[in-house]
């Protein structure tokens, strides 16, 4: 059993022992915690909850609506909803925060509390280290009966979602329903099931082949939405002669596409092609993480922008696009950003901005892709012994690489021309996680086999 307790929330397998897994024990303690905390910094007594459709979210979402409400919370349910929608949903009931019970894209097993602040976004780093400290207190005050919080159920959020993105001035509904287009989606089983095929069709998509969209929980494969974890979709995007395939993790903040052909258009390029497009409309900045791949940087360049990289999460990306007043950003694992709408990832306007660009392209979507840099980005990780100092592991490659372009901010990030290296320390283990991109897979595969011949000749010394 695993319970990873981390600044951006609480994540754990279903089961075991207390502290050990996700139980009902620690369900309430973090919930609780949270709690308390918001009534440190405001005055609002209102937290919106959501969950996807995981086998656990039930179980999850009753115990978090319990102890809030013991808190004296009132609880606004949307019960199966997405991470978007709950984010939007905090700012629209002017809420003190929410909690999403979703463990995106991990399997069945797990599930976790990701926590939101006031605005609607992932709480801040400092903010997260001291709500675990607080969850180690045993002294919570909690309501009296007349102080209870209340539960209610509202049904409209998914509408509400829709219509917000509907009214986004670069989405041309007009464009997409023009292009009648065949479109192949693969919900997995979750709550994408529900809300995609309701965006799809205001956005004028009126043949759509659904598989793995009823929100049962029981994932049809791994719901990380990769290649190697898409092949079903791949085959019934050619088998039924559609323009595109759509998939998308648990809860809906993670988007991929599949070209007509059946190959992958790339999860690191549904930034790119959306950032491709909204630049083309609004010159201005762009943001990624570190281990994202350069072509977004490139497709900025080319359209007079500038790109700014964060430290690898989503809180630090939104940090940084706010702070470079970013028109588009977001995570190469298909995490698109879009803050005229919200500061959180959302698959859901990244679909209509993405098929606004391809209809007015007049393009295929194998004939959009192959219109920018071609990167592959190879992961990898080299576990250590726990007596290997990682620190100075780290200090090493960097001398010996000092005359490269360096970038420290989250690990050690080292630029060869066209090609890069990002190197990061785990939190928990002793592990360095290599991401390695070049314009092949062997070359980025090579590049990272060199960065590990050079670790363990450090360790051999």
């Amino acid at each position: 059993m695993t319970l990873i307790k981390s600044i951006s929330g609480i994540r754990g397998t279903i089961g075991g022992n207390v502290g050990e897994g996700l139980t009902p024990n620690d369900i309430v303690k973090f919930t609780t915690a949270y709690a308390y905390w918001l009534t440190q910094h405001t005055n609002k007594r209102k937290i919106v909850i959501g969950r996807d459709a995981r086998l656990s979210g039930l179980m999850v979402n009753q115990l978090v609506s319990g102890a809030l409400m013991g808190c004296g919370f009132d609880v606004v349910d949307l019960q199966l909803s997405t991470t978007p929608t709950v984010e939007l949903a905090v700012v629209w009931e002017d809420a003190a925060g929410g909690i999403i019970i979703t463990a995106s894209h991990n399997p069945k097993q797990w599930n976790a509390l990701k926590l939101l602040n006031h605005k609607g976004e992932f709480i801040s780093s400092a903010d997260g280290e001291l709500l675990l400290e607080l969850a180690e207190k045993t002294d919570f005050n909690f309501a009296e009966v007349d102080e209870l919080g209340t539960i209610s159920y509202p049904e409209d959020y998914f509408q509400k979602h829709i219509d917000a993105i509907l009214e986004l001035p670069l989405v041309d509904v007009e464009s997409i329903k023009s292009k009648k287009y065949k479109i192949v989606l693969d919900a997995v089983n979750s709550t994408g099931g529900l809300v995609i095929p309701k965006l799809l069709n205001a956005l004028g998509v009126e043949n759509l082949v659904e598989i793995f969209c009823e929100p049962t929980g029981k994932f049809p494969h791994n719901p990380e939405p990769l290649p190697e974890h898409l092949g079903e979709l791949s085959s019934e995007v050619k088998r039924s002669g559609a323009q595109l395939g759509i998939a998308v993790d648990p809860d809906v903040d993670r988007l991929a596409f599949v070209c007509e052909d059946g190959e992958m258009f790339g999860e690191e390029y549904t930034l790119v092609a959306v950032a491709d497009y909204v630049l083309k409309n609004k010159i201005g900045a762009t943001v990624s993480n570190l281990s994202s791949t350069r072509a977004l940087s490139d497709i900025t360049l080319k359209h007079g922008g500038q790109y700014f990289a964060s430290a690898v999460g989503e809180v630090n990306v939104v940090e940084m696009m706010k702070k470079t007043n970013a028109v588009i950003g977001g995570e190469g694992n298909g995490g698109i950003i879009y803050p005229e709408l919200h500061y959180g990832r959302d698959a859901l306007v990244g679909i209509a901005l993405f098929l606004s660009h391809l209809s007015k392209s007049g393009k295929s979507a194998k004939g959009l892709r192959m219109t920018y840099p071609d990167y592959t980005i190879s992961k990898n990780k080299i576990e250590l012994d726990d007596s290997i100092n990682l620190d100075l592991i780290f200090k090493k490659i960097e001398e010996k690489y000092i005359k490269q372009p360096i970038n420290k901010v989250d690990g050690l990030k080292i630029e060869f021309g066209d090609e890069w290296v990002h190197l990061r320390k785990s939190n928990t283990e002793p592990i360095i996680r290599i991401y390695s991109e070049s314009q092949t897979s062997t070359m980025a595969n090579n590049l990272a086999d060199k960065i590990k011949m050079d670790i363990k000749g450090i360790i051999m010394a």
